[in-house]
């Protein structure tokens, strides 16, 4: 009975055994050229400064994420129904039909009211020339910042 689950187990191993070394190998052959604006952290467009202590942070990224996973879940109620077309028939399309049709509808209106709209393109020269201020606010050296060109 437990020799049933012999091939789960190797698939296991197998899989941790994958992992460790794929990272290993990359920690061994990746190049390391770190620099401040490399290790500067990044959000999903947020700038990599800290924000002054007035200066509320911006709920637009959050509510982007909000929006991505409202319409993930509602992507996912297409599989089932793509499993069961051909019992549906043509009710199951018409439903279908609406479903999509609502969804984009939503899609359209979050789109038209900005909802998307949640970051500013910031360029590499400006995003050098914050963390420039930055080290400069905190009283290191902006040589710190090596050859920020060089990827």
């Amino acid at each position: 009975m437990l020799i049933d689950y012999l091939p789960i187990a190797i698939m296991g191993v197998l899989a941790v055994v994958f992992a460790a070394g794929s990272m290993a190998a990359s920690r061994a052959l990746g190049p390391h050229r770190p620099n401040p604006v490399k290790l500067s952290a990044y959000e999903c467009g947020n700038d990599p400064v800290r924000l002054p202590r007035g200066e509320k942070f911006s709920v637009k990224f959050y509510v982007v994420a909000m929006l991505f996973i409202i319409f993930d879940v509602e992507t996912i109620f297409l599989f089932p129904w793509a499993v069961t077309f051909r019992q549906l028939g043509l009710f199951g399309l018409a439903e279908m039909a609406v479903f999509i049709g609502l969804v984009f509808v939503a899609y359209l209106y979050v789109w038209r009211k900005g909802g998307l709209d949640w970051a500013e393109e910031v360029t590499p020269v400006e995003t050098e020339a914050l963390v420039r201020a930055e080290l400069e606010a905190a009283g290191r050296a902006p040589e710190e910042l090596g050859a920020v060109g060089a990827r």
